[in-house]
């Protein structure tokens, strides 16, 4: 029995070791830039996230956090070093998670992981010589994930907890900027996911919205979803601005447009979409009597480019 007693107490020993190891080879952030690595969220907790970062020089208990959130070319480090410049002038702590495409696809990253089981990619055609992509609506068929512990909404809360935690900042909240498929992510944050601990939510350059529309089936509306009239007064209260590139328009050939019958009701480019997702989410919001704190901010003489929308976002948010 001593002996048995011995050999559990040294194997108890080693898995804590090993998971504490662990633990804080994953949070390791030192000063400049660099990456470390967290693994997905619930039901996703073998896959791996990377998260590129920049510490700047005059770091203190005070830095503040901006996450910013990639496009469709999961290019975490790209994105980061295009807010470097910033994080040091305005002493930001950076935080850029990569989501692995193979893991993470159309419906896992840009929807969220709102849908499951979804049949996009044979049911899609790209039109050559176009950066426009034609979905096939008749076809396609998904199921809604209820369960919204799932979601990758979840997991921005938990990276300021590991990093701030880590870092032992201060700070209670951070902002947040994404460009393009980071946009669409972060416009359904906002609507799907009120309750975060995001401030300043910027989503920049988006090519299809979620309409906060109970007639329209999502992702270009919520029917079917879980989210209520209720739910709503919490999302119009979020501090989100809705970043668009004047010159992201008819004549852009930047990123992948998703075109199809529901999404062009929004709009044939995303100059367009941007604004009329902003006008019904804000008659939406005055028909419900809501207080509605939400933005749209044209960005002039710009097109769909992630660095020149993000020097738009650094001086909105922080000069």
């Amino acid at each position: 029995m001593t002996r048995i007693c011995i050999t559990l107490g040294i194997i108890l020993a080693s898995a804590l070791f090993n998971l504490t190891f662990s633990q804080n080879k994953e949070i390791s952030i030192q000063e400049g830039s660099g990456m470390f690595s967290i693994e997905g969220g619930l039901k996703h907790e073998e896959k791996i996230i990377q998260v590129f970062y920049h510490k700047p020089k005059v770091f203190s208990k005070k830095t503040r956090v901006l996450m910013v959130i990639p496009g469709s070319g999961r290019n975490g480090d790209s994105y980061r070093d295009s807010w470097i410049e910033e994080s040091e002038k305005h002493n930001l702590l950076i935080l850029s998670p990569s989501y692995p495409e193979k893991d993470y696809p159309y419906e896992g990253y840009h929807l969220g992981g709102i849908l499951t089981d979804l049949n996009i990619r044979e049911n899609v055609k790209f039109e050559q010589n176009s950066n426009q992509v034609f979905l096939n609506e008749e076809k396609v068929s998904f199921n809604i994930n209820s369960n919204t512990k799932q979601w990758i909404f979840n997991d921005f809360d938990r990276l300021f907890d590991i990093a701030t935690r880590h870092l032992k900042i201060s700070q209670k909240q951070y902002d947040i900027f994404g460009h393009s498929a980071g946009g669409q992510i972060l416009h359904r944050f906002a609507i799907f996911h009120p309750k975060s601990k995001a401030n300043r939510i910027i989503a920049a350059n988006s090519g299809s919205y979620t309409l906060t529309d109970f007639e329209t089936h999502f992702p270009f509306g919520t029917k079917k979803t879980h989210l209520t009239n209720k739910d709503l007064k919490k999302s119009f209260a979020k501090k989100l601005t809705i970043f668009v590139g004047e010159l992201d328009n008819e004549h852009s050939k930047g990123g992948i447009l998703l075109r199809s019958k529901t999404v062009d009701k929004q709009g044939l480019h995303r100059l367009a979409r941007a604004k009329y997702f902003f006008e019904t989410a804000k008659n939406k919001a005055k028909q419900m009597g809501y207080k509605f704190n939400w933005k749209l901010k044209i960005v002039e003489g710009v097109g769909h480019n992630q660095r020149k929308m993000g020097n738009a976002a650094g001086e909105f948010l922080f000069d």
